[in-house]
């Protein structure tokens, strides 16, 4: 049994805040885990520390003194992953210019940290089944058979016997890496540690940057403790980062707080995996689906409620864009981006009798100053926009267009390459 002096002890060495019963639980259970050389299978969402858990998992065990890595499996490229993981020979593939050792090789006697596993390619994971289960190991290029003494610990932020089951993900290699589950809450599961998490991020950045402290007025509090966090203790320390630098009055009110924080409509609540799991997908590309459909279904709606007013107002177009023109402006932003004219939006309306549809006719022929109402995209087309425009905000960054898009650096890789966007 932990004591709570020695959780706490844990909690203050890796900086670790909350007393949620569910942080503590899987405080306790990687306590328990660390002193053996079982695997260890870390669920939990992006941003909530799986890193922090696997590292006191080895610095509580018997491979201490020895190395730690941690491998982010999804932002290593398909074609290379095999040698950064077991090494390759000279010459065994283009660009082989020397022989190179593997992480299993260079941690050996000490702990890997395999984050987003369900990434790896399924001819890696039999590598890895071979690894956990015999120890031994084969260089690319190789044929020896060379050993090893590594401990694995691994994460995900899906539910890997659903990919076990749609043939994603092996399931002997499932059973071999979930010997020990542990779970880690959501930020929107510790409600209680919200503000002391905030508490304690106001204090480090206002040393940081030499800042005043800022306050949070009640109705601030209580926003910030019921906001959903998709992006979870990442997303709030960041969002206390800004307030901390860019908010000059020490209070913060709900009014001011909104501005830093995603809607929420855009979000989509993960699911346990143990009340029920993940999708059977790539979890990162069903949120970046998502959100192509969510945009697509607002502007549509949009568009909608403005045609039906047109109508509506007899027609009077002039009257009716300059009362609309934010709205429109919102919907066709690419159109407009350069535009400070007032707008001459021309719809051509047919006349209406007994004899003719009772339907608006939209023109595809555009005059001089005028926006045409255009064929929605298709969704890859929404997609391939998302991705570009994100990578043009963070000047072709892909670790931060990915992190900004909620999928993984391979993920990114690959869209990159299927829409051309090199």
């Amino acid at each position: 049994m932990i004591s709570e002096k020695e959780l706490q002890q844990v909690k203050n060495r890796y900086e670790i805040v909350g007393n949620s019963p569910l942080l503590n639980h899987a405080l306790e259970t990687a306590l328990r885990v660390a002193s053996t050389d079982m695997s260890v299978l870390i669920y939990g969402e992006s941003g909530v520390g799986k890193e922090v858990f696997s590292k006191i998992i080895h610095q509580n065990s018997a491979r201490k003194h020895g190395s730690f890595i941690a491998v982010n499996c999804g932002a290593i490229p398909e074609g290379t992953i095999d040698s950064e993981l077991f090494g390759h020979e000279k010459g065994s593939f283009t660009g082989a210019t020397e022989a190179r050792k593997g992480y299993f090789e260079t941690v050996n006697g000490g702990t890997i940290f395999l984050d987003e596993v369900g990434e790896l390619p399924l001819g890696t994971q039999a590598r890895l089944l071979r690894v956990l289960e015999t120890g031994e190991f084969i260089r690319v290029g190789s044929s020896k058979i060379q050993k090893t003494n590594v401990r694995v610990v691994a994460a995900t932020n899906r539910n890997l016997l659903n990919s076990a089951n749609s043939g994603k993900f092996r399931i002997d290699l499932y059973y071999r890496l979930a010997t020990v589950p542990i779970v880690i809450p959501r930020l929107s599961e510790r409600k209680e540690d919200v503000y002391l998490i905030f508490l304690k991020f106001v204090n480090d950045f206002a040393e940081k940057y030499h800042t005043r402290y800022i306050e949070l007025t009640p109705d601030a509090k209580t926003m910030l403790e019921n906001y959903s966090w998709p992006g979870n203790v990442r997303q709030l320390r960041n969002v206390t980062e800004q307030l901390c630098v860019l908010e000059r009055d020490g209070i913060i009110n709900a009014q001011t707080l909104i501005n830093y924080l995603p809607p929420e409509s855009n979000t989509l609540p993960a699911v346990s995996p143990i009340k029920g799991g993940f999708e059977n997908e790539s979890f990162s590309e069903r949120d970046l689906l998502y959100k192509v459909l969510f945009d697509l279904k607002k502007d549509m709606s949009d568009l909608k409620k403005l045609v039906f007013r047109l109508i509506e107002n007899g027609g009077n177009h002039s009257n009716f864009i300059r009362e609309n023109e934010g709205a429109i402006r919102q919907i066709f932003s690419d159109e407009l981006k350069e535009q400070t004219h007032p707008l001459d939006f021309s719809i051509s309306l047919p006349p209406i009798n007994d004899h003719e549809p009772k339907h608006p006719i939209y023109t595809n022929e555009a005059e001089p100053h005028t926006i045409r109402i255009e064929e929605a995209k298709t969704i890859q087309e929404q997609e391939r926009d998302m991705i570009k425009k994100s990578l043009e905000r963070n000047k072709g960054r892909r670790k931060k267009a990915a992190v900004e898009l909620g999928i993984s650096e391979r993920t990114l890789y690959r869209k990159i390459k299927q829409y051309e966007l090199e």
